[in-house]
């Protein structure tokens, strides 16, 4: 999803179907067998643990194919590059999260628990993939790998929105335009993760507390 920048008071948002596929989709993974779908994911995990420790740029397609114990032509087949390893392990991860946030919310019917939820198995999936939001956080600083998780952002925002909005109907949350809200909910989120989770290495379900708490009350003293 982008936000259309033409749209007058409420931003609406622009469909991509790009990132409506299951990332695992892709040109080679329809056709492998089992024993071969299985060496692509070892090759791809390894890497992803490889890029997260070692940097990306230190590390080459010898280096990945060494540490398996396998031929570069192994690499070849399942990969034209290292860039598009890294392009669908950044799919990959982005759409784990999100089947992820969509199971955490199935069957509640409270919005502003469903938004809650989701702020929880955000963190948590984070946590528990650390290396991939090590990976993602690189990425946003190189092109053209910064541009899907732009997209990846901007696709997070469509999802939460109609949970936002619904809760602005339901007289649950403050009537904001719904995407500055969501937009603002998903900042709280993704910073306070990127400082205490990923930086910090502290306590996933605390600082999901603490976003939480943030996002329902603000900063304005209860007291």
């Amino acid at each position: 999803m982008a936000v259309d920048p033409s749209a007058k008071g409420v931003m609406m948002p622009v469909h991509d179907p790009a990132l409506d596929a299951p990332a695992a989709a892709n040109r080679m993974t329809r056709r492998l067998t089992p024993k071969g779908a299985k060496r692509r994911r070892d090759l791809m995990d390894y890497a992803a643990l490889t890029f997260a420790a070692e940097g990306y740029h230190t590390t080459s397609v010898a280096g990945i194919v060494d540490g398996l114990g396998v031929g570069k032509g192994v690499f070849y087949w399942y990969f034209d590059s290292k860039d598009e390893l890294l392009t669908q392990l950044l799919l990959d991860a982005q759409h784990g999260m999100r089947l992820t946030q969509r199971d955490a919310i199935a069957g509640e019917h409270d919005p502003a628990r469903r938004i809650e939820q989701g702020i929880r198995s955000s963190i948590r999936w984070l946590s528990d993939n650390r290396h991939l939001f090590a990976i993602m956080e690189f990425a946003r600083t190189e092109e053209p790998f910064a541009r899907m998780i732009r997209l990846g952002e901007q696709q997070q925002v469509a999802d939460a929105l109609p949970h936002v909005s619904a809760g602005i109907t339901a007289g649950l949350l403050r009537r904001e335009d719904p995407v500055v809200l969501t937009t603002a909910i998903l900042g709280v989120t993704s910073h306070l993760a990127r400082v205490f989770v990923l930086e910090r290495g502290e306590d996933a379900d605390r600082v999901a507390e603490a976003a939480i708490a943030f996002c329902r009350q603000g900063f304005l003293s209860t007291d």
